[in-house]
């Protein structure tokens, strides 16, 4: 049978790029199909007042690179547009502790640590990570706190993914030998997570889409997969729709092979729709093992206003607290102000009355710094987030309504919560530092329902069909050339950042498919007439 393309990708963030690529280096034809659209520059908001550029919200028209989704027992905040997460995440490209390898259901498959260490030497390198060269205010409040705390030692520069060189200066592709594009060096200005607006953050669409499209992989954004159905003679047909129009006909695109690489939310969405019909030999598992990296996003503003909080990248300083826990500091470039609306004095209570009325009693108790923290200060400019992860493990599971919603359940473990006691101590230790009044979303706040950026699971892996959705080579259990290369592959907590983990099992992933025919053909001709 003759097939539109060799592989078609669901998906163009970490896993999805990496696996275009990857393919297409070797000789496939491949397209990745991607629900958002493209951004250049010139396209991301200036602040996150403007929701039409910022949020993904298609019932509202709203096209923008971030959506919120919100469950019972997680709010997610995820990326959407060609390079996925990676044009709304903060950069940061931490490499997990050794729990990471050993625990969860991929434990014993292999020596992931041994495994996995070179190809994060690669995906550091194609990424552009470096280490942040500059402290500003938030970040030198950290490392305050750090030395108080006697855990200097244990205060850092992360390695994210932007490039820094001589600020506001454009420069010929420093990364892939003048093949890539031209690049800028980073300003500061705190914007990564609204779209950055001056060609300084390496997103996907800068090293791996970029290079993927120039050795001939298509890109079709503003379309989604409806269905993945096998094909009598072998191969898959997929339904498409647009996105984005508001009259949005169905077209059919069939493949030699599949690869799942829209995140927790689009894969997991898809897969557990597909097994209740077109792939009705999916593992039993798909949904299950859902995690966040147990975590906490709590925002601190300052009544200091000699600070200025949003100058920065996104994460400019870490510190790990213990040898399960770290707490980075998060910004949004001034006069990014909207998360203020959503934001009510941080709460704790085993009732939603009773941190209603906690709440409540904070707001009475002092009317006048709380207006000023909303109203006067500059909600960006006095703010910093400070964001709360560990190693330690829970987890949810995700299912499929009557309606297709999807809406989550309680699988192991304690469920997740934003009432840590650890992150309320560091808060506390945050806030005296800088003058400050802690604040969270307001879920967290009257719910205690806690905020992720970092959905992980869903199609874990394991060593049979009844343990896992996948193999460790990333193979769908009960499905021949049919991968999943996304968060939701993720088996464990990493208790860091995961983009550099999804990028690196993924360059794995990609080592075990072989060169096409045609080009392993090539080659060796191209070497016969040579000896000759």
């Amino acid at each position: 049978m003759k097939y539109d393309y060799d592989y078609i990708i669901i998906g163009s963030g970490f896993g999805g790029s990496v696996s275009a690529l990857r393919l297409s280096e070797k000789g496939y034809k491949v397209l990745v199909v991607e629900k958002g659209k493209w951004f250049k520059a010139e396209d991301f908001p200036k602040t996150n007042w403007n929701l039409k550029k910022w949020l993904w919200m298609p019932t509202l028209r709203f096209f923008g690179i971030m959506k919120l989704s919100i469950f019972r027992h997680v709010a997610v905040i995820s990326g959407t547009g060609v390079g996925g997460g990676s044009l709304v995440y903060a950069n940061t490209l931490p490499v997990p502790k050794k729990a990471f390898y050993t625990s969860g259901s991929w434990a014993k498959l292999e020596n992931w640590e041994e495994e996995l260490r070179p190809f994060y030497v690669k995906a550091l390198k194609m990424l552009g990570a470096a280490p942040n060269p500059q402290l500003f205010d938030a970040d030198k409040a950290l490392k305050k706190m750090a030395r108080e705390m006697g855990r200097e030692a244990h205060f850092e520069h992360p390695h994210v993914a932007i490039y820094f060189g001589k600020e506001g200066e454009t420069v010929k592709d420093p990364y892939f030998k003048g093949e890539g594009p031209e690049r800028i060096g980073c300003n500061f200005c705190g914007g990564c997570m609204t779209g950055c607006r001056y060609n300084s953050k390496n997103t996907l669409d800068k090293n791996y889409l970029w290079l993927a499209q120039k050795r001939g992989a298509e890109i079709l954004a503003e379309n989604e997969v409806l269905d993945v159905k096998p094909l009598p003679s072998g191969g898959y047909e997929l339904k498409l729709k647009s996105s984005t129009s508001l009259f949005r006909k169905t077209r059919k695109l069939n493949s030699k092979g599949v690869i799942f690489s829209g995140g927790v939310l689009g894969t997991v969405k898809l897969l557990l729709k597909l097994k209740q019909k077109s792939l009705p030999k999916l593992s039993d598992k798909v949904g299950d093992e859902i995690r966040t990296n147990n975590e906490t996003l709590i925002s601190v503003s300052t009544a200091n206003k000699d600070s200025d909080l949003s100058k920065g990248i996104a994460i400019g300083s870490l510190l790990h607290t213990d040898d399960d826990s770290h707490l980075e500091v998060v910004r949004y470039s001034r006069g990014s102000d909207f998360w203020k609306l959503l934001h009510l004095p941080m709460a704790i209570g085993k009732t939603p009355l009773h941190r209603f009325l906690n709440v409540f009693g904070q707001l009475i108790s002092s009317p006048v710094s709380w207006f000023k923290t909303y109203f006067i200060n500059g909600w960006s400019r006095s703010t910093a987030v400070l964001l709360f992860m560990q190693s330690v493990d829970s987890t949810i599971r995700l299912n499929r309504n009557l309606f297709g919603w999807l809406s989550t359940g309680l699988s192991s473990g304690t469920k997740p919560t934003s009432d840590i006691p650890a992150s309320k101590d560091l808060t506390a230790k945050y806030s005296k530092v800088i003058n400050g009044k802690a604040t969270s979303f307001v879920l967290e706040s009257l719910a205690g329902i806690p905020t992720t950026a970092h959905i992980l699971g869903g199609a874990v892996m394991g060593k049979n069909i009844s343990e896992g959705v996948i193999n460790s080579r990333n193979e769908v259990f009960g499905y021949q050339n049919m991968f999943v290369i996304d968060g939701s592959m993720i088996s464990a907590n990493p208790g860091v950042n995961p983009s550099l983990s999804i990028t690196a099992i993924a360059e794995r992933a990609m080592t075990f498919i072989p060169e096409k025919a045609e080009v392993s053909k090539k080659v060796f001709l191209k070497h016969s007439s040579k000896n000759v």
